[in-house]
């Protein structure tokens, strides 16, 4: 390969890195969202808004506001999607997604949330096995999930077998 073309080569591999790492949050927050269809939450967690918070910046934000402006969860629950600080009232939320970035605040989300039906998603390997209840991965470049059925219920929530099946079981 002369140089010129592997110039050329380099240049569009640079160029095409944001367009996939924008289709993967795309891929992550529909995953979100059908998970919705899957877990049950406590009934007093049934009516009102639904909350999602992203604990960090990232783009999963605007890919889940985007789908809140067209979708709802349940019978009818209207999304709430916003970025969330340390100082939130953790328990006020549905769903929890921790950004690789904030994954060392894990322990403490997990200890603020323990039973009140919040489901913590995260995006950093070994997570699942740790503590959250469904953490993003690759598997051979696609993207996929981990789900610790352990940590679901420790959360007060139930899930469903399909979505069971769906994830990567892990203990």
């Amino acid at each position: 390969m002369n140089m010129r073309k592997l110039l050329l080569l380099l240049v569009t591999m640079l160029l095409m890195r944001p367009v996939l790492m924008a289709q993967d949050e795309k891929f992550k927050a529909l995953f979100l969202y059908n998970f919705t269809k899957h877990i049950e939450w406590p009934s007093e967690k049934q009516g009102g808004e639904f909350v999602i918070g992203v604990l960090g910046k990232s783009p999963i934000t605007k890919e889940l506001q985007t789908i809140a402006e067209k979708r709802v969860v349940g019978a009818g629950q209207k999304i709430d999607v916003h970025e969330m600080t340390l100082s939130d009232n953790f328990s006020d939320y549905h769903i929890i997604y921790i950004t690789d970035k904030y994954s060392e605040h894990l322990e403490s989300v997990i200890n603020k949330t323990k039973g009140r039906g919040v489901l913590v998603i995260t995006d950093k390997e070994g997570l699942a096995s740790l503590a959250s209840c469904i953490n993003y991965v690759k598997v051979d470049g696609k993207q996929n999930f981990e789900i610790c059925r352990r940590h679901v219920d420790s959360q007060g929530l139930k899930v469903s077998a399909q979505l069971m099946m769906l994830g990567i079981q892990v203990d």
